[in-house]
């Protein structure tokens, strides 16, 4: 089946342009111009991936990316105009996976779609099937991406399952800011290991009940990472 894509722009001439390529990929694309007719298409379709612009009509693209987040973990690329490093982080913090800056050149919007959708790909054919991780009131259904913390589903990012999978399944195993931004994120991706301790934090605010005294992802300090078992 052919993958389907939104791609989000008050700007319609990137829009077309985007489209036009994608398409010539073999890709669907659907267009939306500002952030409110952005959610209810994510509402109201499935997407294998969104192309959100920071700057909107109605409703910015990081509000939009907190709402979609609301019943959503589908991936979603940042398009910003802006190149200073805490726009892409805030971008991150609210539930991105990944950030292009414009302007951006079509070959690279292609590669990172293609990758991001790859990994997903290989990752779902690596489940195992009806795998389930229970540590202590944690559980993680691997095969649905689906995390519970005693009978409360805990409402996961794509990326943020997967650093905890990663760490889950690997416990007291330190990884390295570098080593899970390349394993998690791959080797592909342009951003800094700030990004690593941005999804940390947010992972720990979900599933900790004292996330500045962790039970469960903890720090090795000037090392990295690991979840105790």
């Amino acid at each position: 089946m052919s993958k389907r894509v939104l791609v989000v722009d008050d700007e319609k001439l990137i829009v077309k342009g985007i489209r036009f390529s994608l398409e010539q990929e073999g890709m669907e694309v659907d267009s939306a111009y500002d952030g409110e007719e952005a959610v209810q298409k994510a509402k109201d379709h499935k997407y294998d991936i969104i192309l959100l612009d920071l700057m909107l009509p109605n409703m910015d693209g990081l509000e939009v990316c907190q709402q979609i987040r609301g019943f959503s973990n589908v991936p979603i690329v940042m398009l910003t105009a802006k190149g200073e490093d805490m726009d892409k982080i805030l971008g991150l913090e609210y539930g991105a996976d990944d950030y292009i800056t414009k302007p951006f050149n079509i070959l690279e919007v292609k590669a990172r779609i293609k990758a991001i959708m790859r990994r997903a790909g290989s990752e779902n054919e690596e489940k195992e099937k009806a795998k389930t991780l229970q540590v202590g009131n944690l559980r993680m259904d691997c095969e649905g991406r689906r995390v519970f913390n005693g009978d409360k589903e805990i409402n996961l990012t794509a990326k943020e399952f997967d650093v905890l999978e990663l760490l889950v399944t690997n416990p007291n195993k330190v990884y390295s800011r570098e080593n899970l931004l390349n394993i998690v994120w791959g080797y592909e991706y342009p951003g800094d290991v700030r990004t690593v301790d941005v999804h940390i934090r947010r992972l720990r605010e979900k599933i900790e009940a004292n996330p500045s005294e962790p039970k469960y992802v903890h720090t090795k300090w000037g090392v990295g990472y690991y979840f105790q078992a």
